[in-house]
């Protein structure tokens, strides 16, 4: 006998969704800080790009001056960090990912996401774009994004029921969102990477949240796409083996630069430059910007700054890059993440994929390169981050790919699983670098235990 389905009472719904006091503050509070986290993105990507057009014109005047701007302020923002934000370095969404991890106490969280910090990155990731160094905006967004939504505790009524968890993971996705222009791929970055309880109540309110933070970047700098729209070309059994061909290399290339990551990072290899890394880490940073700028210098300035402009060349076919930029960029970014200062991959990530479909296309003889090109983007972003479901629907948005959707999900899937065989996910791996040992140890009990 099935269980009798409760009656629901209009009256009592009526008074707790339309009438209750709480309920309208909380959505206030909520969508209104979204709304600031949107705006606060959007003032950071002008920043970020502003500094990094004042290093362009400075490597124009001399081309030998990053040589000697690039270390110097490499190792300035390692020492800041280090000293006065320590919490800042880095991507930022290991930071986002340790702070929703239940067993940390609710004191250690500030050291990982709070106003302050937000503040922090802001400043340090900028001086990274000052620098030249290889770097994207788009993670320090999400601890940028999640530290404003996060302040907005102290605001909300005491029987709100919008948990820290709950706001770490809005501000998180809605610093996606607006940092890509892609509301979209805030929510399923949301449930991909961050969220890890359910927040059933308060779903409605949180994705109205990471939306609205979405559509202020789109107010602010049109409702165009990322990159534009690409001309893929007819999308038939042409592009399968090329296609699984990008697949499969981004997966290698992008499971190599997770491992490398995740190695270099925890610092526990015996050789000399990990030493030196732990020893004299200013100096190990001066040292990792002097290589960017030798890389960049070599590269003809290609592989400065995110490689958004070498992404968008490369898609319309307008611009050539080097021969080894893939190489190149590769080299430049893993140097960039291991000197320890505040730095994104995404944007890195998606370049280096577009010049890995460019390649394939160049091998191949294929004529559809616009398609091969987003197909790599969407391999190697879903392969270093091991996030396809996020990776693919970013691409998609960018670029308008709407016409190769399956080709884009197959390929991040594809690409993520091979990514899987080399390296372990690289959000929770550098995750457990910020957590108190014994949280450490508990969070790896989870991440192994079967499910």
């Amino acid at each position: 006998m099935l269980p009798e389905t409760p009656q629901h009472d209009v009256r009592s719904a009526f008074q707790r969704e339309i009438i209750s006091p709480n309920i309208w503050h909380t959505r206030i509070v909520v969508v209104g800080m979204a709304a600031v986290a949107g705006l606060v993105v959007v003032g950071f990507t002008w920043l970020a790009e502003t500094a990094f057009f004042a290093f362009l014109g400075l490597s124009r005047v001399a081309w030998w001056a990053p040589l000697l701007w690039t270390p110097l302020v490499c190792a300035a923002i390692a020492w800041t960090t280090r000293r006065y934000a320590r919490g800042a370095g880095g991507s930022g969404i290991p930071q986002v990912v340790a702070a929703l991890d239940p067993a940390l106490s609710g004191g250690r969280r500030p050291l990982l996401v709070s106003l302050r910090l937000s503040l922090a990155k802001i400043g340090l990731t900028s001086a990274g774009f000052l620098g030249g160094m290889s770097l994207g905006r788009e993670g320090p967004s999400v601890q940028i994004a999640a530290g404003v939504m996060l302040s907005a505790r102290r605001f909300l009524p005491k029987k709100s029921g919008i948990s820290a968890h709950a706001l770490l993971v809005a501000g998180g996705a809605a610093g996606i969102a607006a940092a890509f222009n892609t509301p979209l791929a805030g929510v399923m970055f949301a449930i991909e990477e961050l969220s890890r309880t359910p927040e059933q109540r308060n779903s409605g309110l949180l994705v109205a949240g990471i939306v609205l933070a979405g559509l202020i970047s789109v107010s602010v700098y049109g409702n165009g796409t990322h990159f534009g729209v690409i001309h893929p070309g007819p999308i038939g059994l042409a592009l399968l083996g090329p296609g699984v061909l990008v697949a499969v290399v981004c997966g290698l290339a992008g499971g190599l630069f997770a491992r490398l990551l995740v190695t270099c990072l925890r610092g526990q290899s015996p050789d000399l430059p990990t030493r030196w890394r732990a020893r004299y880490p200013v100096r190990f940073a001066a040292g990792c910007g002097l290589a960017v700028a030798v890389i960049g210098v070599i590269s003809g300035g290609a592989t400065y700054g995110s490689g958004n402009e070498a992404t968008a060349g490369l898609l319309g076919n307008e611009a050539s890059v080097p021969g080894a930029y893939t190489l190149f960029k590769f080299a430049a970014t893993w140097l960039t993440a291991w000197s320890g200062i505040p730095a994104g991959i995404f944007a890195p990530s998606l370049s280096i994929g577009a010049s890995l479909g460019h390649d394939v296309a160049l091998l191949t003889g294929y004529s559809g390169g616009a398609a091969l090109i987003a197909l790599g983007m969407v391999g190697f972003l879903a392969a270093a981050t091991q996030a396809p479901l996020t990776a693919f629907i970013i691409v998609m948005e960018m670029v308008d790919g709407h016409s190769m959707v399956l080709s884009l999900m197959a390929c991040a899937v594809v690409s993520s699983t091979v990514s899987r065989v080399l390296s372990p996910p690289l959000y929770g791996a550098l995750a457990l670098l910020q957590l108190p040992p014994r949280v450490e140890r508990q969070a790896e009990g989870r991440v192994a235990a079967p499910h």
